[in-house]
């Protein structure tokens, strides 16, 4: 299963080390990520607030604290991959990054080719637990779904539908589809209004507008598409 994005992956890097933050920005956005860095926990913290971060580059030592601590308030509300850079030959630092909550570390000093790979790895490693259209998340591993900064409170049928319209954004589906897929086995038993209680059940959780829906649009008489958003 891949991820379904709208747009590029958004890289974080938190380093106090301009010339390293520039570097490491550089070499990223050469390998297709929009990269965005902060000097500082607090500017760190203004992106994560206003941008759908993919992954981040977090420096274990910053002017307004130390990235363990930063790394745990992050996993606190988030499963975003962290890839931490710690002081060079420091076991301890590698450990607490670990328990910190980081998704791997690197040394530094470092091989701008292994970080890549490593980098890389860790995306590919979370990319298919997170779906994304607009400003609607589902985290899969953890069964959760957000609009913007507030969680969506869905029913387990709810969930099992906006997973399903998220990964076939802009292909038409069916009732009969959306039946067997959402319902399995039991969907000869199940009335196909079924269908359209619970579709009309999520637009009223996801849409800003229900009665004018913009993600689930009906196509009369073959099904309903999910149309990507800007947000």
């Amino acid at each position: 299963m891949a991820m379904i994005a709208s747009e590029m992956e958004q890289l974080l890097i938190v380093e106090d080390d301009t010339d390293l933050q520039e570097g490491l920005a550089f070499v990223m956005e050469a390998e297709q990520y929009k990269v965005f860095g902060a000097e500082t926990i607090k500017k760190a913290k203004e992106y994560l607030r206003r941008e759908e971060i993919s992954g981040m580059i977090l420096d274990c030592n910053l002017p307004d604290g130390n990235g363990f601590d930063f790394c745990r308030e992050i996993r606190a509300a988030s499963d975003v991959p962290i890839l931490m850079l710690t002081a060079r030959d420091s076991e301890l630092d590698e450990v607490k990054a670990l328990e910190s909550g980081a998704s791997d570390y690197m040394p530094k000093p470092f091989s701008v080719a292994v970080l890549k790979a490593r980098v890389k790895k860790m995306m590919r490693h979370t990319e298919h637990m997170v779906l994304r259209s607009g400003n609607i998340v589902v985290d899969l591993a953890n069964c959760q779904a957000r609009k913007g900064d507030g969680p969506l409170e869905l029913s387990a049928v709810e969930f099992k539908l906006l997973t399903y319209f998220m990964q076939n954004k802009g292909l038409v589906l069916s009732k009969e589809q959306i039946l067997a897929r959402i319902w399995e086995n039991d969907g000869q038993f199940v009335d196909d209004n079924i269908v359209s209680v619970n579709v009309r059940r999520l637009r009223l959780k996801i849409e800003d507008d229900p009665k004018n829906p913009e993600r689930i649009k009906t196509v009369h008489g073959m099904g309903y598409l999910w149309k990507e958003r800007p947000d």
